[in-house]
């Protein structure tokens, strides 16, 4: 770069994680300042958060209520003002505590006479304690004073959150926030009616805080990553206020959404917003883009990138084919700038596995670039962060790590790997230990049979506390189908070696899967169980299969026995394909039993049940041997 290199804002977008900053920025800002480049970087998702959860916050909250005629107010937003002072009072400790900055306050809290409590405190009631003492002495168990106070004061801020949706802005959530208006929506109206009307206070608050951003740091270029459907609508909320104070300012929208569900944008109003999109990873196409506004290269020299043409105002998309920025020299990813004490240590759920999303403040960083495996038939193969598999030494990614903890002070780590590989993992565990790097770390894994016992007490002597992996649909049949590479006895093993090994196991769960019948269905919770009963899994998730245009499904219905939906014409977001499966099978009313079997699981209640008793209507009993996973470990 050179010396009159312009200065690059990266911005993380409402709304993603509370606990930890999402890894694009920090990745793309260590990779520019490598480069030369004046990079900074703003985590404008906390900053909206910790503005509207404040004192201040909340009376703007209570102005806005107050403003609306009584009629029509909840109540839950009734509750809201007949508590507000405790409100008013208590947010600013709740807010510090969650941050780690006022630990003392659990004792308040746990006395539940100190936060005000709302309707999220009902979901208390599920715990029972079998000796008939307190039930929420009883769930937390060994967990202790702090993690109790933790939850409670986390049920408090979703109380506030389900107030401020109620009230103020009914898109708002702490993470899927409007998501609707972006996820595979073909047409862009819904997003651009949204973006027209009159600011409320959320938005108020966000185009506040950009602006002030953009005042500190005065930026040139600003690229915004929006990872989920959910940051779509805050990321263009913050483009629509820098382009009105200052359209020349060049706004560019990238990542993981992008990457997945535009890549076939032909909608010009987009770059009402954004001067650019671009797509897959960012390093080579922001190289590029830098080098044209510096006047190195023409527009027709992009890197995968699409922009209005002036003339015809037709969105058109450029690649020029360089190849992009090997894994081992992307360098090392800073958080400098981000505020690192000020994360929201929030939870939600009692699981010790399932807590590690939201609990702690991890450093994120990847192990190798894509999936080696890259065959799941549910999965976006087809795209550049699976397919393209490259890796970096253990060398490599322990100086990286040593770096990132000089920088943070903080030595947990989450590999946000697609499936992190097991020689990988064994030789960062091997160059972790001659090096005397005392680390924790989880991640994502398959549950292959290279993970043995030997490697599994390796992986936990290095410092692994937690991994989470995919079993699906817990049946042979149709994970031979979708193509994982596993089996139900297999998962058991690894599982089994893991758990051994101390280390806490999460399983991702699918159901509604092409082909997949009641029993499948019946046969896959009785698998699940068993898991569950023999220690193998301590948490899991289920989720509802959906076909992407970019899976093997999607590409080649026929051969998983189902006819997709044509989808109507796309000018924005392409993703998710409907289908038909002729099974006819009503899978939405399965999943509610399987999601209230699962979260019963997780929590050590009804593992003694027969599991057809979580389902509403009658099905056929499981032709799972009792003893399956027994004899699978034997």
């Amino acid at each position: 770069m050179s010396e009159t290199s312009l200065r690059v804002l990266s911005v993380i977008p409402p709304m993603t994680q509370l606990n930890t900053p999402y890894p694009s920025t920090a990745y793309l800002t260590g990779f520019l300042r490598s480069r030369g480049a004046d990079a900074v970087q703003e985590d404008l998702a906390l900053a909206l958060v910790l503005r509207l959860l404040s004192r201040d916050g909340l009376t703007a909250i209570r102005g806005r209520i107050e403003a609306t005629p009584e009629r029509e107010r909840s109540p839950r937003v009734r509750a809201f003002l007949a508590q507000f002072e405790r409100y008013r009072i208590t947010i600013g400790p709740a807010v510090a505590f969650l941050q780690g900055r006022d630990p003392t306050l659990a004792n308040r809290i746990c006395g539940r006479n100190f936060l005000p409590e709302g309707s999220r405190f009902g979901s208390l009631d599920v715990y029972i304690d079998p000796e008939g003492g307190d039930p929420l002495a009883w769930a937390f168990g060994a967990l202790g004073l702090e993690d109790r106070a933790r939850h409670l004061a986390t049920l408090y801020l979703n109380d506030v959150a389900d107030v401020l949706r109620e009230a103020v802005d009914p898109r708002f959530e702490f993470v899927r926030y409007a998501e609707s208006l972006a996820q595979s929506q073909a047409s862009f109206e819904p997003l651009a009616l949204a973006l027209a009307e009159p600011l409320n206070l959320v938005d108020e608050t966000l185009r506040a805080l950009a602006l002030d951003a953009i005042a500190r740091h005065t930026p040139q270029l600003v690229l915004l990553s929006v990872p989920f459907p959910g940051a779509v609508y805050g990321a263009f909320r913050i483009a629509q206020a820098i382009k009105a104070r200052d359209p020349q300012i060049v706004t560019v929208l990238g990542g993981g959404f992008v990457n997945t569900e535009l890549r076939e944008l032909k909608e010009p109003r987009v770059f009402d917003y954004f001067d650019y999109v671009t797509l897959d990873d960012g390093e080579r196409p922001v190289l590029a883009l830098l080098d044209h506004l510096q006047g190195g290269r023409g527009r027709s020299r992009l890197v995968r990138t699409f922009f209005r043409d002036a003339e015809s105002g037709e969105v058109r998309y450029v690649n020029i084919g360089e190849a992009d920025i090997a894994f081992a020299e992307v360098g090392t990813p800073t958080w400098d700038g981000l505020p690192l004490d000020r994360y929201l240590s929030v939870l939600d759920m009692l699981n010790p596995m399932h807590r590690l999303w939201s609990d702690g403040r991890w450093n994120k960083l990847t192990v190798a670039h894509g999936c080696y495996w890259k065959k799941c038939s549910f999965c976006d193969v087809s795209l550049d962060y699976i397919s393209r598999y490259d890796g970096a030494s253990a060398k490599t990614l322990v100086d990286r790590i040593e770096a990132i903890i000089a920088e943070t002070g903080q030595t947990g780590f989450h590999f946000v790997d697609e499936a992190a590989p097991p020689k990988a993992l064994k030789a960062l565990a091997q160059e972790l230990l001659e090096r005397g790097v005392a680390i924790s770390w989880w991640g994502n894994i398959r549950f292959e049979k290279s993970f043995t016992p030997e490697l599994c007490r390796l992986l936990a002597e290095s410092g692994c506390i937690a991994v989470s992996g995919g079993l699906e649909v817990a049946s042979d049949r149709l994970l031979q189908l979708m193509k994982k590479g596993v089996s139900v006895d297999q998962v058991a093993r690894v599982t089994n070696a893991f758990t051994e090994a101390g280390i806490l196991v999460h399983a991702y769960l699918m159901y509604g899967f092409p082909t997949q019948t009641v029993q499948d269905t019946v046969d896959a919770l009785e698998y699940v169980r068993q898991l569950f009963e023999s220690g193998c899994i301590q948490s899991g998730f289920f989720h509802r299969f959906a076909c992407t245009v970019h899976s093997p499904v999607g590409q080649n219905p026929d051969e998983y026995g189902v006819k997709l939906v044509p989808l109507p014409p796309v000018s924005f977001a392409k993703n998710d394909v409907r289908f038909i499966d002729p099974t006819g099978v009503d899978h939405d009313q399965l999943g509610v039993a399987l999601n209230k079997a699962l979260y019963n699981y997780m929590h050590g209640i009804g593992l003694e049940q027969d599991v057809r008793s979580w389902f509403s209507d009658r099905v056929p009993r499981p032709r799972v041997p009792r003893n399956f996973i027994e004899r699978a470990l034997r």
